[in-house]
């Protein structure tokens, strides 16, 4: 687990430097520095355990750790999503960077699909609001869950 959070860790810093919004660039940067810093203390803790007696505070500690990872990876993906709805610059091709951006791309994709699709829903409350469908947005916590 904690080396997964590495891995989002390192997606958060791919997609700040090349979004193209400084103000989501420097949100981005900050949440995938604090999910760096748990997933490096949930590493350490797992290996303390490892070597020491079965205690109970000690697996507190190690659950602990790891739902605060999973909050911080959620912020990096929360954060991701605003910087990808932002813009980002062309990574070089065939490089991480670039599959990282069309992952990005992609989600992007099936958002604008998604938005296409509710402006199309000709729906209307008593007011004459538009009526959304029970189908929530595509989010790339969904994506990341899919694969």
């Amino acid at each position: 687990i904690a080396s997964d959070g590495q891995v989002f860790a390192k997606f958060g810093r791919i997609i700040a430097t090349y979004c193209l919004d400084k103000r989501s660039s420097t949100e981005l940067l900050g949440a995938a520095e604090q999910t760096r810093t748990i997933s490096s203390q949930l590493g350490i803790v797992a290996r303390v355990k490892a070597v020491t007696a079965e205690s109970k505070s000690s697996s507190e500690l190690l659950v602990r750790n790891a739902q605060n990872l999973a909050q911080a990876v959620s912020r990096v993906l929360t954060a991701a999503e605003a910087a990808c709805v932002q813009g980002l610059r062309q990574p070089p091709p065939d490089s991480e960077e670039a599959e990282v951006a069309a992952f990005c791309i992609e989600w992007r994709k099936r958002l604008s699909r998604h938005r296409a699709k509710e402006s199309l829903n000709s729906d209307r409350d008593e007011l004459g609001l538009r009526k959304t469908r029970a189908r929530p947005e595509p989010t790339l916590i969904a994506m990341v869950q899919e694969r």
